[in-house]
């Protein structure tokens, strides 16, 4: 492990109130969920589901989309 590295993750623990170990633990479990197999008919099914569950108040978001986008991240 890098210097900076060990830096970083002592100042999220201490901000935290929480071990370096148990931090590290979830940094590992959050990539093994990332990096999941997950085939593509449960990727499907999980698309579906979320399709129409959220809500903009833009009527033309199908439209404007990528102008919508860049102001966002623009903030």
């Amino acid at each position: 492990m890098k210097e900076e590295q060990i830096k970083k993750l002592k100042k999220i623990a201490s901000k935290e109130h929480r071990s370096i170990a148990e931090i590290i633990r979830q940094a590992v479990n959050n990539f093994m969920a990332i990096k999941a197999d997950v085939d593509f008919e449960e990727r499907r099914k999980r698309a579906i589901a979320a399709a129409g569950r959220f809500h903009s108040k833009a009527s033309d978001l199908s439209l404007s989309h990528d102008k919508y986008l860049a102001e966002a991240f623009k903030k």
